[in-house]
């Protein structure tokens, strides 16, 4: 083709081949711009799908440089343009081929990679199959941009062929240095085709956070507690850990709140109550129907479950506190005890000789009990020994109460 064209430029002038040249980049772009582009515009707002607008809306402007480059390139391989401007064609090239072309690639290059992240994001909410486009989206910013740069070497002379070698051997040290986020990128990989989440499902870890799905990048997860706190968690720990997705495969969740009744109740009033204060609750769902559980007899009351559910993990928590508040309230105007644990303490006493004695009996020096005397121990002693013994532990007394 490159023959073709320059020997058809080569019968034309200077003067003729600039001509050409302003007809094609000008006129060109001017049809481009007022008449396809405008009909192809006319024909998707009739279509049903809003995917075909953001094709034409991105590939305008690539569409319209490119016509216009082309006038430019058309210049550059004209001989006689060459001759009129007393260089090479080499040097022509260079100053105007290869700037227009590089260009070209360019602007092709970032219309590409818009319009995918756009349609991804078009489509990202429209059903399961569609969970891994913001991965795809990532990896596809990485691909276009390295081929950009492998395009601009290629055709620039440069030559690339050392570069892949150069890039086994950077490849294994950057491996190496950048192990845990190539972890990351096949860990996000793995967690979409193992259909662990999406965005917008209620997840919780085995470490114990717990939030909802915001985004899903090459590195990590983000979620968004119920504190509206981010947490990043690196796609490698959560290719291994143990995830609960709470909103699958449906958002619906089952809810249980524990109430004890006393002993004694009329268990069929008492299920009936509970049934109808589920279904007046608007949280709670008519389908499956809400059910009262006899679960166990307990130490201290009658222990049931009320059974219902909830359209979303996310509503549990407000539901379980007006159920709680009902319960709590219609138990109270029908008359039906609330049991909460009770303990009796008795206290037994026994009528001992020792305890009708006085509390000071036999007590002295300094309030020790003494034994009680007996008429045998005081014939063991004289009376002068006895008050002897006396006087030592009065002295004794006095002495410790110096001390003191």
């Amino acid at each position: 083709m490159s023959q073709h064209l320059s020997s058809f430029l080569s019968g034309l002038s200077a003067l003729e081949v600039t001509a050409l040249v302003l007809l094609i980049s000008v006129g060109g772009a001017f049809v481009m711009e007022k008449v396809v582009i405008r009909l192809l515009f006319q024909y998707t707002s009739r279509t049903e799908t809003s995917l075909d607008n953001i094709v034409v809306q991105e590939l305008r402007w690539p569409i319209v440089v490119t016509v216009s480059l082309t006038g430019i390139f058309l210049f550059s391989r004209a001989p006689a343009v060459a001759e009129a401007l007393v260089v090479d064609s080499a040097t022509l090239n260079d100053f105007f081929g290869l700037p227009s072309l590089s260009v070209g690639i360019v602007v092709w290059a970032w219309a590409l990679n818009r319009l995918v992240n756009r349609l991804v994001e078009a489509v990202k909410d429209k059903g399961s199959r569609y969970d891994f486009a913001p991965v795809f989206s990532n990896v596809w910013t990485i691909v276009v941009s390295v081929g950009t740069v492998g395009a601009l070497l290629y055709i620039w002379g440069i030559e690339i062929t050392p570069l892949f070698a150069g890039a086994g051997i950077a490849g294994i040290a950057v491996g190496f240095a950048a192990k845990d986020t190539v972890a990351n990128f096949f860990g996000g990989i793995a967690l979409y085709f193992d259909d662990t989440y999406k965005i917008g499902d209620y997840v919780v870890l085995d470490s114990g956070e717990a939030g909802t799905v915001v985004k899903v990048g090459i590195r990590s997860t983000t979620l968004l507690t119920r504190d509206e706190l981010l947490v990043t968690v690196p796609n490698s720990v959560l290719n291994a850990a143990k995830i609960i997705n709470e909103s699958a495969p449906n958002r619906r969740r089952r809810l249980k709140v524990p109430v004890g009744v006393a002993y004694g109740t009329d268990v069929d009033e008492f299920e009936e109550l509970l049934t109808e204060l589920a279904l007046d609750e608007p949280l709670v769902l008519d389908a499956p129907r809400p059910r009262p559980r006899f679960r166990r007899f307990g130490p201290d009351a009658l222990e049931y479950e009320l059974v219902c559910w909830v359209n979303s993990p996310l509503k549990r928590g407000k539901a379980t506190h007006n159920l709680n508040r009902e319960i709590y309230k219609r138990l109270n105007d029908a008359g039906i005890g609330i049991p909460f644990p009770q303990r009796d303490v008795h206290v037994h006493s026994t009528d001992t000789e020792a305890t009708r004695q006085s509390p000071a009996a036999g007590l002295s020096n300094g309030g020790v009990r003494q034994p009680a005397r007996t008429p045998d121990m005081a014939s063991e002693g004289t009376a002068d020994e006895v008050a002897d013994a006396d006087a030592e532990a009065t002295t004794d007394e006095d002495d410790s109460a110096d001390d003191e």
